[in-house]
């Protein structure tokens, strides 16, 4: 009897350790052999916009194309592994997987996991600021100033996906030939007041995407409205954009600007925002500087804006060289007296070219004060001028001269007390 006794009490012990260990089992059922289920993962997301000159051999992230992309960095965790990436047949969308010490599913609940590119190689860890290049012109450069990223997404064991986005802004211009203008080939075009944050550049040159359309990426910023934005160098002439209200340039948006260059300045016809491909509109007008500063620092002046800028610069030095491309008229203008010594040492260049509407009256009243030995004035006509003295001297183009002044007229009225 005891004996049966000691035999119903083990099994009943037996039967309840079974059931406590089917309870566990379905408690754990999520639960994966440690080691044995690697992530790997599909990346999408990127836009199949493709940049116009790019051939498929040369296509990039930029363009919806991973073949440019060899490894991206990618974090579960605390933990950050580099991931071959491995594009497929039409460079869409990849594969993310690692061979030796990959990260490995623990069990079928979702994981949260970041991505990006590129990578810094020696800090994997941390995704890098974005940085664009200064000069985009080549399409290389163009190219691989774009960064990716997928951010904080939860990937599920049974669908595991990434989607990535741009971290970069893209900006398009499309130039169009206007009053004066029979053709805009040849222009260089710049984006300008940019932010410097994270060491990115001021001004980025863009590149020549195809015909007169024009691109370049830049950091996510904000640049505020009437601040310069695009310029257009075209033929002797500096134009510039200044946009009407604050341009929020969002990380994965696209901006396409349609400008209009005239003689007189730049017309925005359109402006679309949206994502890396389309968008809503501004309108608004642009702004000629009259002048474009060459290479040796020399001015190249058609307006009176452009005489005036570099009267402002020549206050500082006094050897910066001007030539005239176009009459200039000084209608209602204030003009300030160019050559305190040891005076204007630099050459000044009319090239027959006239300036009228010089009117005021002032202690001295001539273009310059003093022109230095190795100072030149040449091929300037001043006409109908109107200039009074009240130090018992006046001039039209020089006081004191010292150089030369050659192939100049004056004509209108002169007086002094």
């Amino acid at each position: 009897m005891k004996r049966a006794t000691i035999h119903t009490s083990a099994a009943i012990a037996l039967l309840l350790g079974l059931a406590a260990c089917t309870q566990d089992e379905l408690a754990d059922d999520n639960r994966l052999p440690e080691g044995e289920y690697p992530v790997v993962i599909r990346a999408t997301g990127l836009s199949v916009e493709a940049t116009p000159q790019a051939a498929p051999s040369t296509r990039a992230t930029v363009d919806g194309d991973w073949q440019g992309v060899t490894s991206v960095a990618l974090k579960t965790g605390d933990a950050v592994k580099e991931y071959t990436v491995t594009a497929s047949t039409d460079f869409k969308s990849a594969t993310l997987s690692r061979e030796n010490d990959p990260h490995y599913w623990t069990s079928r609940d979702p994981i949260t996991v970041s991505a990006w590119w590129p990578f810094d190689n020696a800090d994997i860890t941390q995704m890098p600021a974005v940085k664009v290049a200064e000069d985009q012109s080549q399409l290389a450069d163009f190219q691989n100033s774009d960064f990716i990223s997928a951010e904080n997404q939860t990937v599920k064991f049974d669908d595991p996906t990434l989607e990535f986005t741009h971290r970069t802004a893209r900006v398009a211009i499309d130039l169009k030939p206007g009053t004066g203008f029979t053709s805009v080939a040849g222009a260089t075009v710049s984006l300008v007041s940019l932010s410097a944050d994270n060491g990115n550049p001021t001004a980025i040159k863009t590149y020549n995407a195809s015909g007169n359309t024009y691109e370049a990426l830049t950091a996510p910023q904000t640049v505020a409205a009437g601040k310069q934005f695009i310029r257009v160098e075209l033929g002797s002439g500096t134009f510039y954009f200044r946009p009407q209200n604050n341009v929020v340039l969002a990380a994965g948006s696209r901006y396409k600007y349609t400008v209009k260059v005239n003689a007189t300045g730049l017309t925005l016809d359109g402006c679309t925002i949206g994502d890396w491909a389309d968008g809503g509109s501004e309108s608004g007008e642009a702004e000629d500087l009259g002048y474009s500063i060459q290479n040796d620092g020399s001015y190249t002046v058609y307006n009176a804006d452009g005489l005036l800028a570099w009267n402002k610069a020549v206050q500082k030095d006094e050897s910066i060289n001007c030539t005239l491309t176009a009459d200039i008229d000084l209608t209602g203008r204030e003009w300030t007296r160019i050559g305190t010594w040891p005076g204007y040492s630099g050459v000044f260049n009319g090239q027959g070219h006239r300036i009228t509407g010089l009117n005021f009256s002032a202690a001295t009243t001539e273009l310059f004060g003093l022109l230095n030995e190795r100072g030149v004035i040449k091929n300037l006509q001043l006409i109908d001028v109107n200039l009074y003295g009240n130090s018992g001297s006046a001039a039209g183009i020089v006081e004191q001269n010292n150089g030369q002044i050659i192939a100049c007229s004056v004509t209108g009225k002169i007086s002094a007390y």
